[in-house]
């Protein structure tokens, strides 16, 4: 069976690493490659596909125009808006979030215990997936931090879907809101303006980016005292998810994914999951 991962760019995504470590664990023949699709692409590959795909997993800019195309969608992917996991069953597109899963199981293995309130920083379909992960944890109490308030309009919906107390704070590099967790939801780079905020922050962040690591943020959290948890051990628990509802297995080997995410990475040290 054929697997993938679509987005742009995909270049240096650590999801196939991971994919075909559990496949090689499982004891499954299968495939899983990069795929380079942008948005206007993605209805005309679905419809290409052939009896030989089990699944994709998604990254930008597909997450949220994945949905509409789904035959079904679960409820967690529908209240968020977003689908980073298509399962391929009798000829049907199913489609998930499993970022939900992966963030919260990052979230849970953070020392201490924060109720909240939280922040978000971003607004896009990472930042949904967060709301939605707070949600799982009884913090419905959340400020986003958004470079474009106006463009926040998604976020806002799956809000009301999930019924979260959001409020929407434009983008300020000298504070952050009050808050004990603080989830950066934005790609490598773009929360690099933030990093004054972060002096005096003592709370907890967790940074979904993975590579480069430690990020800017995150080293300036640190620094300030802050616990900090990067990107890699929300990657790992995405994927370990996907792998299960993909080829059908029990429990996902993630111990050999977690090896052979390090083993690319080539660094056992900075960021250990």
């Amino acid at each position: 069976m054929r697997l993938a991962l679509l987005g742009s760019p995909v270049d240096q995504a650590l999801s196939p690493v991971l994919h075909r470590a559990a496949y090689q664990a499982l004891s499954l023949n299968w495939t899983y490659e990069a795929i380079d699709c942008r948005e206007a692409d993605l209805p005309g590959f679905f419809a290409s596909l052939d009896d030989t795909w089990a699944g994709f997993s998604l990254t930008m800019p597909l997450k949220h125009a994945a949905l509409p195309l789904m035959a079904d969608a679960s409820p967690v992917a529908a209240a968020t808006g977003v689908v980073n996991t298509v399962v391929v069953q009798d000829g049907r597109l199913l489609g998930d979030n499993t970022d939900v899963a992966g963030m919260l199981q990052a979230l849970r293995e953070m020392p201490g215990n924060r109720p909240g309130p939280a922040a978000v920083l971003g607004a896009g379909s990472t930042a949904a997936t967060a709301l939605a992960a707070l949600t799982e944890l009884g913090i419905k109490e959340v400020v986003a931090v958004a470079r474009n308030p106006a463009r926040a309009g998604a976020l806002r919906a799956a809000a009301k879907r999930l019924g979260t107390d959001l409020a929407i704070q434009p983008w300020h590099t000298e504070r952050l809101p009050p808050a004990a967790l603080v989830i950066s939801a934005l790609p490598p780079g773009a929360a690099d303006a933030l990093v004054p905020a972060m002096a005096g922050f003592h709370g907890a962040l967790l940074d979904v980016v993975y590579r480069p690591w430690p990020t800017r943020l995150a080293a300036a959290a640190r620094t300030a005292g802050a616990t900090v948890v990067g990107g890699l051990t929300m990657l790992l628990h995405q994927a370990a998810r996907q792998v299960t509802l993909q080829t059908g297995a029990v429990h996902a080997p993630t111990a050999a994914m977690r090896e052979a995410a390090l083993e690319s990475l080539n660094d056992r040290t900075v960021q250990p999951i």
